[in-house]
């Protein structure tokens, strides 16, 4: 017997035509759903929620909040931070090419012949994009090493006061071009956003169309000569290498401290995709979050992954480790609580939605301010430590013995990594109450847009 119920309701656009369209959160058994109809095109229906993980748990683990926020008529069509938006800037993504030496099977940008921004052109925009201090600035693409300049353009980030500047990359040319990689880091590049879907040539050969492991393996060598931490970036497909990402996982660990960490992208259908994607295509963040529980086993403890406390917490996750003798030493665990059931439909004008992620009080980090923060702590290389090796410290099962807890501050900083993830909405899937706490930021013709609506295209 198929057990059904709307649990509430939100807004969302047609896959067609883009517009703004009436949709509700479907309960089906243990599956979720968001339903939308559009006058002109039809029904549509997409999985959003396979039931791996309680959702009342996973969406309201803290105190429920009143939320009166209401979305803009024009959104996501005239999107910017408009004042429906609630969440700050985290990231300010750039992109400062639309070419690339790839043609994936999935990618978010268009590439094409458009003719190329001039370096005065994107030295203005940093300019204007740039919170002195504070700003952190994803160099994106299209491939941004084909620029000749980036270097250049990474200085001109660093001049105009932006605190730390992430490199998004495919990582070909890092790994045959080491003089390149070597401005980069004199230029004051922070840290290496690395393409990096498998541990098994034959992934790479199925989403980008050639073999690349090797390659990938020489980009960690290279940035860790220069002291370039290196964050691998899986775009997560199913059928193709959900089987893996214990071993991605496993594969970082080893390289640590020159990797980071790993952040997993679930597959979003923007740009190339000629028609909307069936459910099976479809890799929902519980899927993601149950597998690595399965496939990394006692590396990870289903506590030690927090929802986004940034963004809305169907978007992503977080956990934060140390790095100690190939084991993962947590240090974020998730606290269990009074779980509150908001099992109703809830009507628009009295949305139901945890403002945890709003801003705080001007006199409080914002969760933005805090993620920015956490990011750069982690992904950041530190000096390596020279003093002690591992092998001379004392540790318990979870944490050294306190009469380390130098070296192990130290090693925070030095073997600090994450597992996190962010999964991006197309226009099946997009929810427009989750983009209302978007804080990945793309920053065009002089404002910021929502990632997601940046780049939303339909079929």
């Amino acid at each position: 017997m198929v057990s059904k119920r709307i649990l509430n309701h939100t807004l969302s656009v047609c896959p067609v035509c883009l517009k703004q369209v009436p949709g509700e959160h479907i309960l089906i058994n243990k599956d979720i759903y968001l339903q939308k109809q559009c006058k002109e095109h039809g029904l549509f229906s997409t999985i959003i929620w396979r039931g791996h993980i309680d959702i009342d748990e996973w969406l309201f683990g803290i105190k429920e909040k009143e939320n009166n926020h209401k979305i803009n008529a024009d959104c996501p069509k005239a999107c910017g931070l408009c004042s429906s938006h609630i969440q700050d800037t985290c990231c300010v993504l750039l992109s400062v090419t639309n070419q690339c030496n790839l043609k994936c099977r999935f990618c978010f940008a268009e590439n094409d012949e458009n003719e190329e921004p001039s370096y005065e052109q994107i030295c203005k925009w940093i300019k204007q994009l740039t919170e002195p201090g504070k700003t952190l600035l994803q160099l994106s693409g299209g491939e941004p090493t084909l620029r000749e300049d980036l270097p250049q353009i990474v200085a001109a980030a660093k001049a105009a006061g932006c605190k730390y500047v992430q490199l998004n990359t495919n990582g070909i040319r890092l790994a045959e071009d080491k003089d390149y990689l070597r401005l980069l880091a004199e230029a004051g590049l922070s840290f290496v956003f690395m393409q990096f879907d498998g541990t098994e040539d034959a992934i790479y050969q199925r989403l980008r169309g050639k073999s690349l492991l090797e390659i990938k393996q020489q980009v960690i060598k290279n940035c860790d000569e220069y002291n370039l931490g290196v964050t691998l970036v899986p775009t997560v497909v199913p059928g193709v290498n959900t089987h893996n990402i214990g071993d991605i996982i496993r594969f970082a660990i080893s390289h640590s401290p020159a990797v980071r960490g790993v952040h997993f992208q679930p597959v979003s259908y923007f740009g190339r995709i000629p028609s909307l994607p069936e459910d099976g295509m479809r890799f929902t963040l519980d899927e993601l979050f149950y597998q690595i529980q399965q496939q990394a086993g006692e590396l990870i403890k289903p506590e030690n992954i927090l929802p986004s406390c940034c963004d809305h917490p169907l978007c992503g996750f977080h956990g934060d480790f140390i790095v100690m003798q190939n084991k993962l030493i947590p240090l974020s665990h998730r606290r269990k609580v009074k779980k509150e059931r908001f099992i109703r439909p809830v009507p628009l004008s009295e949305p139901k939605f945890s403002t945890e992620f709003v801003r705080d009080s001007a006199t409080k980090p914002s969760p933005a301010e805090k993620n920015r923060s956490f990011v750069a702590r982690r992904w950041q290389r530190e000096e390596p430590l020279e003093e002690q090796t591992e092998n001379e410290t004392s540790y318990g099962e979870l944490e050294p013995n306190i009469k380390d807890m130098g070296y192990f501050l130290k090693r925070i900083k030095s073997h600090g990594f994450t597992i996190t993830s962010m999964a991006f909405q197309d226009a099946g899937n997009i929810d427009l109450k989750r983009l209302q706490r978007c804080s990945l930021h793309v920053f065009d013709n002089g404002k910021f847009v929502p990632f997601c609506a940046y780049y939303l295209s339909g079929w």
